[in-house]
């Protein structure tokens, strides 16, 4: 059986990573390593030649676990790439770390709450986090706020005001600063050069 797809991907917490992606991936080698995807694409494979009520819903779903297992098998083993992100998402100590930022980019994040998810001392957390990633862990998590404000902004129409809360800022002046440090113009002209 071949299956073929074309995926659009709305990961806007996990832009770094999508950008180093390849725009298509065998996984051949995949089916050895993650057997379960065989039962998965047999099951994808009988909803598409049967006819019944629910079987686009149901493709859906089996779709984004085949994603899920895809990416999850690229960023393990076969990426061929040494970013930052790539190289945290294997560290067994940072990954726990990343997926929490990526999951809650809103949370009073600070590095004792960050160095504890990693099991470290600050200190430690703060090395390993600026050697493998190249920016210190609140810059990160500046920079990861912005680019879900960004996409907010763009895509959902969500005020201003709505998204400053959203992403744990006190004032909407705070993050207006923010904002413009970051992506470079105010977040009111991001939505205007956005069409919104």
């Amino acid at each position: 059986m071949i299956l073929t797809g074309v995926m659009e991907l709305d990961l806007v917490t996990m832009q770094s990573l999508v950008a180093l992606m390849p725009e298509a991936m065998s996984v051949c080698a995949l089916l050895d390593r993650q057997p379960e995807m065989h039962a998965i694409l047999a099951a994808m494979e009988a909803e598409m030649t049967q006819d019944r009520p629910g079987s686009a819903g149901v493709l859906a779903r089996l779709a984004d676990v085949i994603v899920a297992l895809i990416v999850r098998s690229w960023v393990e083993c076969g990426c061929d790439n040494t970013s930052g992100v790539i190289t945290a998402l294997r560290d067994p100590r940072l990954a726990p770390v990343l997926v929490e930022l990526h999951r809650d980019p809103g949370r009073a994040w600070d590095v004792p709450m960050m160095a504890a998810l990693m099991g470290a001392s600050r200190s430690a957390f703060s090395e390993r986090f600026v050697a493998v990633l190249g920016v210190s862990p609140l810059r990160y998590v500046t920079d990861l706020r912005m680019r879900v404000a960004a996409q907010w902004l763009e895509q959902q129409g969500t005020s201003v005001s709505s998204v400053a809360y959203r992403l744990g800022y006190g004032s909407q002046a705070a993050f207006t600063r923010a904002f413009k440090r970051v992506i470079g113009v105010s977040p009111a002209a991001h939505r205007r050069a956005a069409g919104r």
